[in-house]
């Protein structure tokens, strides 16, 4: 039976249930990518508010982390699409668990008494220093978004019969960057000085626009990545009779 995919042609379906116990050449690696690109978004991009001059529009601010925050909804994507939903949500804890760990050691390290002959404490609290509230929303945003747009991807390949893969890429950032951006603005900003709702409601919108469509331009290098990817592994799985409840970390 020839699958009706449009990435790796030849490949049989398989169910992820037929593929619990297999080990994967690059799935590790694959899960490494998501988490360090999810964590260094957050430390290095989260904390510096750029600008850019657009034509019609003029100086447009954004948060530097949007630029490479949405690529591990990419991969979140490539691992939902090539290896199923259950490797995604061991990959989706393991980046809130790593998330948990860097705030932990961010407010131990900052809070360390520094020593006398060293100047660079400001920066240290200006770079690391993070606000409880933010951090707060942006991981309830992170679980969320992530598990909505591992869910909606898995169950609209099975619907697809595997086809139109940007169909569901596009789709499920859709979804997931929706419920990360409604938690995370609210959560993070509603009632805030200096955030007016009117605002918050702006910033919230431009940035899941901007988001979108960072993942629409994505989208080749998504094809090359989960054709790749499904040759060399060997695989097309698709989530049916998956347990698709969040709260397991078993594959």
């Amino acid at each position: 039976m020839e699958i009706g995919t449009d990435q790796a042609p030849g490949l049989e379906p398989i169910d992820a249930n037929a593929v619990g116990g297999v080990q994967f050449r690059y799935f590790d690696f694959v899960m490494a990518a998501f988490v360090t690109i999810l964590l260094l978004s957050n430390v290095i991009g989260a904390g510096k508010r750029a600008v850019i001059d657009l034509p019609f529009i003029g100086a447009w601010p954004f948060g530097a982390g949007i630029l490479f925050f949405p690529v591990s909804y990419v991969i979140g994507d490539v691992l939902t699409e090539v290896y199923g939903y259950a490797r995604a949500r061991r990959c989706i804890w393991a980046g809130f668990g790593a998330m948990l760990f860097m705030v932990f050691m961010s407010a131990v390290v900052v809070a360390l008494p520094p020593d006398a002959g060293w100047t660079g404490q400001a920066a240290y609290e200006s770079v690391f220093g993070q606000v409880p509230r933010i951090v707060f929303a942006s991981i309830c945003a992170f679980w969320v978004g992530e598990f909505a747009n591992s869910f909606v991807l898995a169950r609209m390949k099975v619907w697809t019969q595997g086809r139109m893969l940007w169909t569901r890429t596009i789709g499920s950032t859709v979804v997931g960057q929706a419920f990360d951006s409604l938690i995370f603005y609210p959560l993070a900003f509603y009632g805030a000085p200096d955030w007016p709702v009117e605002a918050m409601l702006m910033v919230m919108v431009s940035q899941f626009l901007l988001k979108v469509s960072w993942e629409v331009l994505l989208t080749p290098l998504t094809y090359v990545a989960v054709g790749w990817l499904k040759r060399r592994e060997g695989v097309d799985v698709y989530d049916r009779g998956t347990d698709f409840s969040p709260f397991r970390t078993r594959v």
